[in-house]
This record gives C-alpha cells, structure tokens and sequence, in this order.
C-alpha cells in the first residue's frame, strides 16, 4: 500500500462526506454572498411575505416551473411522510401533512433553490475541498437550505430587525414566521462587508453529546467528534426543556465568550410516534455580547461569572475540573492509595515528570 491508501501506515482515513461538507461551510465562515443577493432580489420581486410565506412560494414554483404543491398522504400507521418530495416526472411537490407554516414555508423555498440556483449551487459546491459526488451532492443541498433561509428571512431587513430586536431570537421567530433553530441558524450568516451581525458560532448536539451542526462566522474550533465539555450550557439546556439559557463561558486559553442555549424538537405527530430532541446554542466573543437583550443583567466584565470550560476532557488541560471524565491531556497522573481529591485524574506538580 502507498501513503494515503487507506489501510496504509501513516496514512490518513479518508474524510466522510458529512464531515467535509461541515468543513467547507466552516472555511467560508458561514457566509455565501451569492446566494444572499439572489434570495434578496428574489424576495423584492415576489416576496415571500411573513405570514403568507407558503401560499406565495407554491405560486412561484408554479408559475416560474410548474411545480405543483400537493399534500402527502400520512402514512399508515400514524408515521411520518416525507417533509418534501419532489417528483420531476409529475411536476409534483409532496409536503408533509404534519409540517407547521413555517417549516412549510422552509421546504418550499429549498426546493425552490434547487431549482432556480442550480448553477450557483454548482458552481460553489465544485469547491476541491469536496473530493466525492456524494460531498458535492450534500453541499448542494445545504446550499439550497441556506438560499431557503436567506429568501425567508432576507439579509438587509432580517439584520436590520435583528439589530433593533437586540438579537431577540423569539421576537425574530414571530417576525419571520420560522423556527427558532432557523432563526440561529440565520443569524449566523450575517457577515455581508459593511452590513455585517453579531459574528455567531452555531452548533446542534443531542443529549448524548454528538454534533450534528457546527457553523462559525469566526475563528471558534469546535470538537469535532463530540464529548464537548458537560459544563457548556447547551447541555444543561436539556434539563430545562424550551428555556432559554445564557452563559458566559472561559477557555483554557483564557478567551471568554457569551452563549446562549435553548432544546428543540421535531416530530411528535400522535401518541406512537418518535421525537427527536436536540439543543442549539448561539455564542460570540464576549465583547458583542452588549448587543444581545440575554446579557441583560450579567456581569459581562466580572470573572467570576465565567464558567470555566472546555474543547473537551480529551484535549483539556484544565486539572482542577471536578467534571473530568479523563485525564488532562499534559501531566503525569498522582496515583497515591492514600489520597482521595475531589478532582478526578489528579496530577503531579511540575508536568509530565
């Protein structure tokens, strides 16, 4: 085998679709200008309106491709459809019988994406970061979803409200008539030159720690294989479900940020059915923090409101963490039969030794 070849010594696994596609957002900071201009023309030509959102994207996609809109059929057994199913040969567009508005609203303007960006979505899914069909097919269809949520939530007026609402995430919901996650996630792409938001990292787990979104406007590194630190607030969002929850939170390198946290949850159509409860978190450097109406009454500037966190207890360095759930990644550990600390994994003084 030569280097490279997988299975070869020292050669690196090859990178899961997944994996690269959340690394080709990560390198564009979030932002695709392109799209952000076609979704905010297309929005002053023929709306969509807040409110009336599905009715005005049905007609265009009837109009402009005609594409009909219709409902699917529950399936049996009380299970969910397909949120969207697009059949090319009938022009059809199935939706969901359970979908609120405004993920209706959601579905309708992604697949209207796909159809009239495609050679945006090409082009910036060509990227050489992508190196299988399978990576450029799903960056495509993130692409799409972000033209959905730059068409529903245009970027001028959504980043005019958002900074008059102070960054009211729940206010900005019924504004736009979206989901709170999508208004996070919105909220993360506000990075247009001269008209730019609160710089944003956002980032989706579920309760077992693993990460199914992670999205930066900065430099912020996120772990990339799960088991984040348990004294982030996304995780103690799960013990208070629907509330939203601040925190300032330090790095061992000393940086501190602002997040805030909040679960959500997505089916749930009749008694049988299966739930799937995630937490989102927004975070910024604390120094935007003022702009947000969640920071309201903390002690921004006090070091002691700072929860001491970390990538994760297999890269932390912190030694007096009473969460760690394995030793610091530098030192030597103290094994003494005599002793019992309150911090796990305790090391010797003076390094690896």
């Amino acid at each position: 085998a030569t280097p490279g070849t997988p299975g070869a010594p020292g050669s690196t696994p090859p990178a899961e679709p997944h994996d690269e596609v959340r690394d080709f957002f990560y390198a564009h900071h979030n932002h695709f200008p392109e799209l952000d201009d076609a979704a905010e023309r297309q929005a002053r030509e023929t709306g969509p309106h807040p409110g009336r959102s599905p009715d005005a994207l049905a007609a265009q996609l009837l109009d402009r491709h005609g594409v009909r809109v219709v409902t699917a059929a529950p399936a049996r057994g009380g299970a969910p459809a397909d949120a969207r199913r697009y059949d090319p040969d009938s022009g059809l567009l199935f939706l969901s019988p359970w979908l609120t508005d405004g993920q209706r609203a959601f579905q309708l303007a992604t697949q209207l994406g796909l159809l009239e960006q495609q050679e945006t979505l090409r082009a910036l899914a060509g990227s050489p970061a992508l190196t299988s069909p399978q990576s450029r097919s799903l960056a495509r269809i993130g692409l799409a979803t972000y033209y959905a949520g730059a068409l529903l939530m245009p970027y001028t007026a959504f980043h005019r409200d958002a900074e008059e609402l102070r960054y009211d995430i729940e206010l900005l919901q019924t504004r736009y008539g979206v989901g709170f996650e999508t208004v996070c996630h919105r909220l993360s792409t506000l990075q247009r030159p001269g008209l730019r938001g609160v710089p944003f990292s956002f980032l989706r787990v579920d309760r077992a720690g693993n990460i199914s979104k992670r999205q930066s406007a900065s430099d912020f590194h996120f772990s990339r294989l799960g088991g984040t630190c348990p004294l982030w607030t996304v995780y103690e969002a799960f013990s208070t479900p629907g509330r939203v929850l601040p925190q300032v939170a330090e790095m061992p390198d000393g940086k501190r940020h602002f997040w805030i946290a909040r679960t959500v949850t997505r089916g749930g159509w009749g008694h049988h059915a299966t739930r799937a409860t995630f937490a989102v978190t927004l975070g910024c450097e604390l120094r935007h923090a003022h702009r947000l109406i969640y920071s309201d009454g903390i002690a921004l500037d006090d070091p002691r409101a700072a929860t001491p966190i970390g990538l994760g207890c297999r890269i932390c360095e912190r030694r007096d963490c009473a969460q760690r759930a394995r030793p610091p990644a530098a030192g030597a550990l103290a094994i003494d039969p005599d002793r019992r600390t309150f911090v796990p994994y305790p090391v010797t003084e003076g390094g690896a030794g």
